[in-house]
């Protein structure tokens, strides 16, 4: 298996995000692992100028529940994009791939559906271990590459890139 670090980046190629609002939306089911991406997408967006005045956090209890929570966010704030994070660990059901096809298509149909980017923080991992590494383990944060990407594509959609 191939992974690179979630946390490397360029910090050179991050646009000023200070002028910036950012909704985020976290599943409180594998608190462990969400947390950890809540923070790391909130250390991200803050490094690069984001102020706490201007971070709108929802939890909701699971991963499915990321789409309505997303479209919350659109809908009460001004956000320039909404980042979803959550965790979906393998079982011995179906239940893992209903909840990642459910969330993938809701969260691609809130990007067609608002002017504003969603981004998908979402680990899908076959172990509590695999999330754990990418949760700020020997993997990085993938909360920060989804704070990297939120900003980006905010940027793009303001075209102040």
């Amino acid at each position: 298996m191939s992974t690179t670090d979630l946390s490397a980046y360029d910090p050179d190629t991050i646009p000023d995000a200070g002028s910036f609002k950012f909704g985020i939306v976290v599943a409180d089911w594998n608190r462990d692992i969400t947390h950890a991406l809540l923070d790391g997408a909130l250390k991200t967006l803050k490094k690069h100028g984001v102020r706490d005045q201007n971070i709108y956090i929802k939890h909701v209890p699971g991963t499915f529940e990321l789409t309505f929570g997303g479209r919350l966010i659109a809908e009460s704030t001004e956000s320039d994009a909404v980042i979803c994070l959550g965790c979906v660990i393998q079982g011995e059901t179906p239940h893992f791939t209903y909840i990642c096809q459910g969330v993938t298509q809701g969260i691609t149909q809130l990007n067609l559906d608002y002017d504003i980017p969603f981004i998908f923080g979402v680990l899908t991992t076959e172990t509590h271990q695999q999330a754990i590494d990418r949760s700020g383990g020997k993997y990085g944060n993938k909360g920060d590459e989804a704070a990297v990407t939120a900003i980006k594509m905010a940027a793009l959609n303001n075209r102040t890139e």
